[in-house]
């Protein structure tokens, strides 16, 4: 027992001094300082890319900011073009651009207007064809305006419509930017993938109330502060896990509606990275004429997260430089 006091001593000494380093009163060791400061720049730099990366995609000719128009199709023919006699008005093109049919068994085909320049997948119409929808594959574009404008079919819960591109759009030519959170580490996490049976499928509503059925292969889950949150999966064909998600600055500092993030399939070990750094407005942030899909409600997560994308500039608002 006699040992006991010095004992005490000894670790309240070392207590003292776990503290003081704690409190960066002790020196650091140079190359740990230097592998987190190299750690820390790769890590903003990777951000910064995928930024940069990102705002590129968004910005290009045929990006989400080109959107100019999108037209429900109902069984029958009808005229698509600029002029007002159309059956089908277009926001922008010549007067006359042809003819789009679609049958009972979702068929669809374009007769172009005689005498005008349209393209078809980049090359000069030669006659009526079929167009192929985004659900079926590659969607067939139809250009016209010397290419700088098209569209294409897509479909949603069951109807087709046409989707309107102009690269001269003023939301493309006059975009401000993306505003977003500081790059912020401590929500890079990583996650554990939890596998459903093969074939599984949620049901996902866009922001038009249209449920579309989702190939939903897994769960990711992950913690912070000590508590776990999950969220469902959904693999759009690109073998990449499409996460769908919205948390406490919903409607506040980011988007209401939703953010979008991607994450890798999971390695060996069930593993995978979910990066909220990388999260990102959905298309209807920027544009009326798409069809985002929401998060479902186990994706509504009770969670502060200040990552990623902030919601956009309102239009015609000041941009601090």
């Amino acid at each position: 027992m006699k040992y006991m006091k010095p004992i005490k001593v000894l670790m309240t000494m070392i207590l003292a001094g776990t503290m003081l380093a704690a409190c960066g009163e002790a020196p650091v060791d140079p190359a740990i300082d230097a592998a987190a400061k190299a750690q820390k720049t790769a890590y903003e730099k990777e951000i910064a890319d995928w930024r940069a990366g990102r705002l590129q995609r968004l910005t290009k000719p045929d990006g989400w900011l080109s959107l100019v128009g999108m037209h429900w199709l109902e069984v029958g023919k009808t005229r698509v073009g600029n002029a007002a006699d159309n059956g089908t008005r277009l926001a922008v093109g010549p007067p006359k651009i042809g003819l789009v049919g679609l049958d009972r068994d979702g068929n669809i085909e374009f007769t172009p207007e005689s005498g005008v320049e349209i393209l078809i997948d980049g090359q000069p119409a030669t006659g009526p064809v079929k167009l192929v929808s985004d659900a079926d594959g590659t969607p067939t574009v139809v250009g016209f305006n010397k290419g700088d404008a098209s569209f294409i079919v897509i479909k949603r819960g069951g109807k087709y419509a046409l989707r309107v591109r102009d690269a001269l759009a003023p939301t493309r030519m006059n975009f401000p930017g993306i505003p977003s959170f500081d790059i912020d580490p401590s929500f890079r996490f990583n996650a554990r993938f939890t596998a459903h049976p093969p074939g599984k499928k949620i049901d996902i509503v866009n922001i038009l109330s249209m449920v579309e059925p989702m190939d939903n292969p897994g769960t990711v889950t992950f913690e912070k502060d000590g508590k776990s949150f999950t969220l469902e999966a959904v693999d759009e064909g690109d073998h990449q896990l499409f996460l769908i998600y919205a948390d406490r600055t919903s409607g506040h500092e980011s988007y209401p509606a939703a953010r979008f993030l991607y994450a890798e399939y999971p390695d060996a070990n069930g593993m995978t990275v979910v990066d909220f750094n990388k999260g990102y407005n959905p298309p209807c942030a920027f544009s009326e004429f798409s069809t985002c899909p929401m998060p479902p409600l186990s994706n509504r997560l009770d969670l502060v997260i200040t990552a990623g994308e902030k919601k956009p500039y309102k239009p015609g608002a000041a941009v601090a430089n």
